[in-house]
């Protein structure tokens, strides 16, 4: 395979206990070098492994793979916690170094928004540590617009960061809404295999 397209079309799949492993040696570095995560430690290939079990309960967890090789994931997760947010999400992704700036990300949000729609979800949020242009471009490229900042939110590598929020909606349907179904009977529906395509 030639090296310059080897990561434009990788495989997807939902992602699997076995899958720790690779999703914390991704993160392991952003944790520990970069702002970009406000966790302080990165988590061990157990945790992970608990993260992706406790997220697919309701939220799509997926990775990309090259090869078998996990290069990237993209998960959505709970916004907030009180009741009546719970047709809102956050989605978080991440790639690894060698794969960054080939379309994996927009292949990954590609076939995550589209899950969250047909699970009846209304608002996508992404928060993003600033500075990060990479990004803000990926989320703008795939829709997802910007609300604003949360000013000096996180103290990191010596400096106060800031936040900035970007919003993807869903659906503009005003009625009150049905409540959303799990990823669990998502999976179980006819035609899943059509949103990872």
């Amino acid at each position: 395979m030639d090296p310059s397209t080897r990561f434009h079309r990788p495989d997807l799949r939902p992602a699997e206990r076995r899958d720790a492993g690779a999703i914390a040696a991704i993160y392991a570095p952003i944790v520990r070098d970069t702002f970009i995560s406000f966790e302080t430690e990165p988590p061990t290939v157990e945790v992970m492994a608990d993260r992706i079990e406790t997220i697919q309960r309701r939220y799509p967890w997926l990775v990309a793979t090259v090869e078998d090789e996990v290069i990237a994931y993209a998960y959505a997760s709970d916004h907030r916690q009180r009741a009546a947010f719970r047709w809102s999400v956050e989605v978080t992704f991440y790639v690894a170094e060698i794969a960054r700036g080939k379309g994996v990300g927009r292949r990954l949000y590609g076939s995550l928004v589209p899950m969250l729609r047909a699970q009846g979800f209304r608002s996508a949020f992404a928060g993003i540590a600033s500075p990060n242009q990479a990004s803000v471009n990926l989320h703008e490229a795939v829709g997802i617009q910007a609300l604003g900042v949360y000013k000096e939110v996180g103290f990191k590598h010596g400096a106060w960061r800031d936040v900035g929020w970007w919003r993807l909606g869903l659906t503009s349907n005003d009625t009150p809404p049905t409540e959303p179904i799990t990823f669990h009977h998502l999976r179980e529906a006819s035609g899943f295999g059509d949103f990872l395509a």
